[in-house]
C-alpha cells in the first residue's frame, strides 16, 4: 500500500539468481523523472518465467515514467511497458545475455548522430526470444538497433531513426525474426539490414556460418535514408518482401546483396 522511494529497492526485492516459481513482479512507476541515484546501474541475474514474470510499467501511461541508461545481463521474463529511456552517452538501452525480453509502447532516446555521444539506441546480444512492439527507437551515432547473436522474437509496428550507420541490423548469428509493419527514416549508411560483419569471439554455436537465418522483413516503409533501403550481408534464407522506399539510396544504392564480414 506505500510506494518504495527507490527503483534500486524494488529491484532487490526481487529473488536474484533463482528461477520465480510462485510469485512475479510487476513494478509501477509513477510520473517524473528518475534519477541515476535511485536506479540500479547494472540489472542482473534476475530469472522471470511463463507463469511469473518480472514487469516493469509506466502506471501513468506511456512515456510518463522517464529512467536513465538501462544496462541489463542474464536475465529473464522481463517486460518492459511504456517506459521512456534517455541517455546522452554509451549505449542507451543495453541487454546481454537476455532470454525473453519485451518493450511494448517504449521510448529510447539517444543524442543527435552528430554529436558522437550515444553509440547505439538499444543493444541486444547473445540473447533469445526478444521482442520490440509499437515503440520509438532513435539516436545514435552508429546504429538505431543492433542485434548480435540474437535468435527468436520479433519487432513490430516500431519507429527506428535517426542514425549515423543503418537504422538497424540484426547479424552476428542472429536468427528467426519477423520484422514487420516498422517506420525507418533519417538514417546514413543504410535502412535495415540482415548481416553486417561479427567478430567471431561475439557469436554463439550453432549460428556460426552465416551473418543472419531465416530473418522475414515484410511490410515495412523505410525513407530519407543516405545508403541502401535494405541490404543482405552474408545471410542465409532471407525474405525482404511488400516493404517501400523512397528518397533513399542517394550515396550508393537502393538494394545489396553482399558478404558478410568476420574477424577473429
Amino acid at each position: 500500500n506505500e510506494a518504495l522511494s527507490t527503483l534500486i529497492e524494488a529491484w532487490a526485492r526481487i529473488p536474484p539468481g533463482v528461477p520465480l516459481n510462485t510469485t512475479g513482479y510487476h513494478i509501477q512507476l509513477v510520473a517524473g523523472t528518475y534519477d541515476p541515484v535511485i536506479v540500479p546501474v547494472y540489472w542482473e541475474s534476475r530469472y522471470g518465467t511463463f507463469p511469473y514474470p518480472i514487469l516493469i510499467e509506466s502506471a501513468d501511461g506511456p512515456g510518463a515514467a522517464q529512467l536513465p541508461a538501462l544496462n541489463i545481463y542474464d536475465t529473464r521474463y522481463l517486460y518492459l511497458i511504456g517506459l521512456h529511456i534517455s541517455a546522452g552517452g554509451g549505449d542507451v538501452f543495453h541487454c546481454e545475455q537476455c532470454d525473453h525480453l519485451l518493450l511494448r509502447q517504449v521510448t529510447v532516446l539517444g543524442a543527435d548522430p552528430g554529436t558522437f555521444n550515444v553509440q547505439e539506441t538499444v543493444k541486444i546480444n547473445q540473447s533469445s526470444h526478444v521482442y520490440l512492439e509499437l515503440s520509438d527507437f532513435s539516436g545514435a551515432w552508429d546504429n538505431a538497433i543492433d542485434f548480435v547473436a540474437v535468435q527468436y522474437g520479433h519487432i513490430r509496428g516500431n519507429f527506428i531513426h535517426n542514425a549515423g550507420d543503418w537504422c538497424h541490423y540484426v547479424k552476428g548469428g542472429s536468427a528467426y525474426f519477423r520484422v514487420e509493419g516498422n517506420t525507418y527514416f533519417d538514417c546514413g549508411t543504410g535502412g535495415f539490414t540482415t548481416g553486417q560483419g561479427t567478430g567471431f569471439e561475439f557469436m554463439t554455436s550453432p549460428w556460426l556460418h552465416y551473418e543472419a537465418y531465416d530473418i522475414k522483413f515484410v511490410n515495412n516503409v523505410l525513407h530519407d535514408i543516405e545508403g541502401a533501403c535494405m541490404g543482405v550481408n552474408g545471410g542465409y534464407n532471407i525474405l525482404l518482401a511488400y516493404n517501400t522506399c523512397y528518397r533513399t539510396g542517394e550515396r550508393s544504392h537502393v538494394l545489396e546483396v553482399v558478404f558478410g564480414l568476420r574477424s577473429c
